[in-house]
């Protein structure tokens, strides 16, 4: 629960804040904190949600906790982001907040919340984004309602929403290298050798005493012969890694963005600087 008389210390803390759901999931970052017109007391909270953090979600803080720099809200990650889109530049009128009510089934104890605490966009100001005073939100908070300031100089501010755009690294798959083992044939041609007889005659010389007919005689010869012998042996034939490379492109992205208009209204006989040229 958040108590009063918080400090600026305290409000700078709660803008960088982080807002986890009841489960501990993150939720987003802290976008505006709006406070109660009486007690000054931390009432609702929106959350950078969507792309980029674009859009802003509204939380009550009725029954959050702060731990350290972190916003603990009883509520589940989904259910926040389902709950009704408002626009957190502007005072939350009284069906708007009607509706959040509901949605969040939540008593109707609720007292004016025009008064919020701002995230200093253009980085002006003291560390933390917090440079002023209760008075200031209030008046601060009036620009908000949408009522038209004049300042002294008889002049008004024309505001316009731009596109921060930016990236975000998300993973889009992921390759692996496995091994495994086919069998295939291979056929090499190896040279061999072997021997083969041949039957050779050749008459004899004269004189040449051969023997008694009818004696046995039995000549042999061993004969060779090459055969191949297959042996398989294991060798390292390349290495095979992954390297991972950055490219560079465009995409076009798109949004609505809103801008302010000034018309001039004349009521009388006024005349231009434009009458007289």
């Amino acid at each position: 629960m958040f108590g009063q008389n918080l400090t600026q210390d305290d409000i700078a803390r709660m803008q960088n804040a982080e807002v986890v759901d009841q489960n501990g999931d993150k939720v987003g970052s802290v976008g505006q904190i709006y406070l109660d017109d009486q007690s000054q007391r931390p009432t609702w909270v929106t959350v950078k949600t969507g792309l980029f953090g674009t859009k802003e979600t509204f939380v009550p803080l009725d029954q959050a906790s702060q731990d350290g720099d972190s916003i603990r809200v009883p509520y589940t990650k989904d259910f926040i982001k389902d709950a009704p889109n408002m626009d957190a530049d502007h005072h939350i009128s009284e069906s708007e907040e009607d509706e959040l009510y509901r949605y969040y089934n939540l008593e109707q104890g609720r007292t004016a919340v025009d008064h919020d605490v701002d995230r200093d966009r253009s980085a002006q100001g003291v560390a933390g984004g917090v440079d002023r005073d209760v008075d200031e939100r209030h008046a601060h908070a009036d620009t908000r309602e949408g009522v038209d300031r004049t300042a002294d100089d008889g002049s008004v501010v024309r505001r316009e929403e731009q596109l921060n755009v930016g990236t975000e690294r998300v993973e889009t798959g992921r390759v692996r290298l496995r091994k495994h083992v086919v069998t295939e044939t291979e056929t090499v041609a190896v040279p061999v050798e072997r021997q083969e007889v041949h039957v050779t005659r050749e008459p004899v010389a004269e004189g040449e005493t051969g023997g008694r007919i009818g004696e046995d005689e039995e000549v042999s010869v061993t004969l060779h012969e090459e055969r191949p012998v297959v042996e398989k042996e294991t060798v390292a034939k390349e290495r095979i890694g992954l390297d991972k490379e950055t490219v560079r492109d465009t995409e076009q992205v798109s949004a609505e963005v809103r801008k302010e208009q000034v018309e001039v209204e004349r009521d009388g006989d006024v005349r231009r600087d434009d009458d007289r040229r």
